[in-house]
């Protein structure tokens, strides 16, 4: 007997644009269930934004680990960081580009 109601592990995605030094984002770490875990817990204890969208981060789970997003994704992963840009700058904060977390939870 299988059991059709499991859940799927919770996806995370970082990723990082040093507009002065590289064309587009990269994808600096990514993984599922305690990985993902590990990714969004180091997110939350150094303040960095965490934007959710299921559909983005499978396509960015396909990037390999310190590649460049592809041309494809562009769009999508711009319009995150100027919401991110926005939101912080409404509450003061100054963005922190360095790193910018993607979950999914399943």
């Amino acid at each position: 007997m299988s059991d059709n109601n499991t859940e799927q592990p919770k996806k995370a995605i970082a990723i990082r644009y040093k507009e002065d030094q590289e064309r587009a984002p990269r994808v600096i770490a990514k993984g599922a269930g305690f990985i993902a875990e590990q990714i969004l817990d180091a997110a939350k204890q150094n303040a960095i934004p965490v934007y959710q969208n299921k559909t983005l981060t499978g396509m960015l789970m396909a990037v390999e680990l310190d590649r460049e997003i592809p041309p494809e994704l562009y769009q999508a992963v711009a319009e995150v960081l100027a919401y991110i840009y926005y939101v912080d700058q409404k509450v003061g904060k100054r963005p922190n580009w360095g790193s910018i977390l993607r979950q999914m939870k399943e």
